[in-house]
């Protein structure tokens, strides 16, 4: 697969977090797995203190929002810069072109 076979947003984005908001800086990415059949996307939060504080470094369910769409997802533990992973399966939280025309036209 290569670069030019996902999708991706790379941005400010809402996560809900046991029901409170924080406005963090994400780069999300994704791409449709044939073996499955689902939609895979994930990606990563930039540090976060509040988002540190409020799940302290463990796994969390979290809902997460941009500009282009929502999704439900996971964090995972943090890495040694302290940036979350996110993940989830299936609609994504950022626009995925869905006919040909708008693949061609993301590739140009």
């Amino acid at each position: 697969m290569s670069e030019h076979d996902e999708d991706g947003y790379t941005g400010t984005a809402t996560l809900l977090v046991n029901e409170t908001e924080l406005t963090v800086e994400v780069e999300l990415r994704g791409h449709f797995q044939p073996i499955d059949g689902y939609y895979h996307w994930y990606g990563r939060i930039k540090r976060h203190d509040e988002l540190m504080a409020l799940t302290g470094g463990k796994k969390r369910k979290v809902r997460i929002s941009t500009p282009e769409a929502a999704a439900d997802g996971e964090i995972s533990d943090p890495d040694p810069w302290d940036r979350y992973r996110i993940m989830g399966t299936s609609t994504p939280p950022f626009a995925v072109p869905t006919t040909l025309d708008e693949v061609e036209a993301t590739a140009h």
